[in-house]
């Protein structure tokens, strides 16, 4: 399972930093899903191995610009570069009345089929581009929601032991229960693959979190993810000194979460321009990950733009960046 972050600044962008997006994908296939789509995306993308031809889904956390305003863009390229498939879009209702404004405001045509799903009925089971997706409602000033993608398709193993201690003759018939069908042997009795089979490793699954003041809202997304993506717009100082209105997370809160939660891994986001790497003229982006560290004792990252995040299928979280 890979994640590549394409933008993590808060509100607007800075010199090293876009707005939001990042892409989602399982490794060694080419299909991608899109979360959240601030204004430059799409110039992001043409440094990544990403094409709009095989871009799935996009989910939208919520409709603040610096997480969608790269839309109507990124769709209009795709149109020129010639798509044809059908895109599934999953976002909150007000984004469709914003993206149709944008069409018939600017004559923007699509060839190819748009699927809006509203956020709010997400149905059960829905599977797009090899995940299992599902969205859980959060704490911002505009209904925001997070993503859980979980893998679809583990494939089966088969336990030859137990085929062998039954008598069940090598051949075709193995080959059906791997599959997960249940066939008739040669006796007549039928059996279950499901009693044959196991996944041959346990399903990743990632939860990818819109702006959110309330961590805890996450628990029941989280139980037993292997990583979480959440915004950490500021350090706590800050956002006790900003106040509650903007409704973003610190680090501090954040970390406490996935600690109380147990995970594994965490890659916070989304922070506010004020931070700046090595300091330089802002705060240091260290004051974050200092709080952060001091409440939770998992892997933790702070996600550049560009990064590259491989979850294995051990449950391994292994990092690199496209452009060094």
């Amino acid at each position: 399972m890979q994640l590549i972050f394409l933008g993590t600044s808060s509100g607007t962008p800075t010199r090293r930093r876009n707005v939001s997006g990042l892409a989602l994908s399982l490794r060694g296939g080419r299909d991608w899903i899109l979360v959240d789509c601030g204004e430059g995306t799409q110039h992001r993308l043409l440094r990544t191995p990403l094409s709009t031809q095989r871009l799935q889904a996009i989910c939208i956390s919520h409709v603040h610009g610096d997480h969608c305003y790269g839309l109507p863009g990124l769709l209009a390229s795709a149109q020129l570069n010639g798509r044809t498939a059908p895109l599934s879009l999953i976002g909150p209702a007000s984004l469709w009345d914003y993206l149709q404004g944008v069409i018939a405001s600017t004559a923007l045509h699509l060839d190819f089929p748009l699927h809006f799903l509203d956020v709010d009925r997400v149905p059960a089971g829905l599977e797009i581009g090899g995940f299992g997706i599902s969205a859980w409602p959060l704490s911002h000033r505009v209904p925001s929601f997070a993503f859980r993608f979980v893998e679809a398709s583990v494939p089966l193993r088969l336990l030859s032991g137990r085929l062998e201690r039954d008598g069940i003759p090598r051949g075709p018939l193995w080959g059906a229960l791997q599959r997960g069908e249940s066939v008739q042997l040669p006796d007549g009795l039928c059996v279950d693959g499901a009693d044959y089979t196991r996944p041959a490793w346990r399903a990743r699954s990632v939860v990818v979190g819109g702006d959110n003041d309330c961590p805890d809202l996450l628990g029941e997304a989280c139980s037993d993810a292997d990583l979480l993506v959440h915004e950490a717009t500021y350090d706590e100082e800050i956002r006790v000194r900003i106040g509650p209105e903007p409704m973003h997370s610190s680090a501090a809160r954040v970390a406490a979460f996935a600690e109380r939660r147990g995970l594994p891994h965490l890659v916070l986001t989304h922070f506010s321009p004020r931070y700046q790497k090595g300091g330089g003229r802002g705060l240091p982006l260290a004051r974050l990950e200092q709080e952060a560290r001091e409440r939770y004792s998992g892997d933790l990252w702070l996600a550049e733009d560009y990064d590259c995040f491989e979850l294995d299928r051990n449950g391994r979280l292994q990092h690199s960046n496209l452009l060094r």
